[in-house]
């Protein structure tokens, strides 16, 4: 994530630029690269719930311990996002109740146009001690 455009108990917006200097670039695809979807996935995740979750709960629940599962994905992707491209992610809340955030999630290009669109949740995993 490299800006929070926008935050509040409803909805957060932020963006990325995906850096040609990454390294699933070489793989994806030669000569030609694109964004893989599970990248793609993964900044909205960032965005639309990382973000937004630690927005969402009190500072007394969040700590350096503190973590996030991705547990659901429902996406649908509509066009490539290439090396060196920023994108606009928006997430809305579908509910946020016991520690698990559901969200309507897209994905636009810097000329507005949808690149991927869908549903994301995650959860806030309690902390365990090993023993």
């Amino acid at each position: 994530m490299d800006e929070i455009l926008s935050v509040s108990t409803e909805d957060i917006t932020g963006t990325y630029t995906f850096s040609k200097n990454s390294y699933f670039y070489e793989g994806h695809f030669k000569n030609n690269p694109i964004t893989p979807g599970v990248i793609l996935t993964e900044c909205m995740a960032q965005i639309g719930l990382v973000c937004f979750g630690i927005f969402l709960l009190s500072e007394e629940q969040v700590s350096e311990n503190t973590n996030f599962a991705l547990s659901n994905t429902d996406i649908d992707f509509y066009l490539p996002v290439f090396p060196d491209e920023k994108v606009k992610v928006i997430s809305e809340k579908i509910y946020f109740r016991f520690n698990k955030l559901k969200c309507k999630v897209k994905m636009l290009n810097t000329r507005s146009e949808l690149v991927a669109k869908g549903t994301i949740s995650g959860m806030i995993l309690e902390e365990t001690k090993l023993k």
